[in-house]
């Protein structure tokens, strides 16, 4: 796997890949967009093939400018099982701490046990205390069809340097 900054070309493998990996899907619009605006935020893995088998979206908040807001990973089903998606956030590490940024927060539903684990090693391997805490409850979430479970947010800080994985 080959990791780099995406470019707008990669926005609809991304909008694709995520729905493929039953991510909340913005607009083929929005993915463009993120690629043109946030790409030094954000990582794409590209296979041998420089298909796009996975990426990490993320942005560093304007309120908090210390802090880097992870978006959305997604890991095409067939590159699972290889720790595509923590070398991608090892790769988003490292840029965002020689940028100066100490913290990284992200969202997760209570169910998500992976992204959980993912992030708790993340933390322990940067010498970083991951705090989790309530954000987002079922009504900051429009009603409709399909209801959106609540999402706890992790804020993990101040960010050490990588393992060297």
């Amino acid at each position: 796997m080959h990791l780099s900054h995406p470019s707008p070309e990669d926005g609809p493998h991304m909008w694709r890949l995520a729905g493929e990996t039953g991510m909340d899907v913005n607009s083929p619009y929005a993915y463009a967009l993120w690629c043109r605006d946030f790409a030094t935020t954000s990582v794409v893995a590209r296979d041998d093939e420089g298909r796009v088998a996975a990426y990490v979206t993320g942005f560093v908040r304007p309120d908090s400018p210390d802090t880097y807001f992870l978006w959305q990973v997604a890991v095409d089903s067939a590159y699972r099982g290889q720790r595509l998606a923590r070398r991608m956030l090892d790769f988003i590490g490292d840029r965002i701490t020689e940028r100066g940024l100490t913290h990284l927060e992200a969202t997760v539903t209570a169910d998500n046990a992976a992204s959980r684990a993912l992030f708790a090693s993340f933390a322990r391997d940067r010498g970083a205390e991951a705090v989790w805490s309530p954000l987002f409850a079922e009504e900051h979430f429009p009603a409709g069809d399909t209801p959106h479970d609540p999402e706890d947010l992790v804020r993990i800080g101040p960010l050490g340097p990588g393992s060297g994985e």
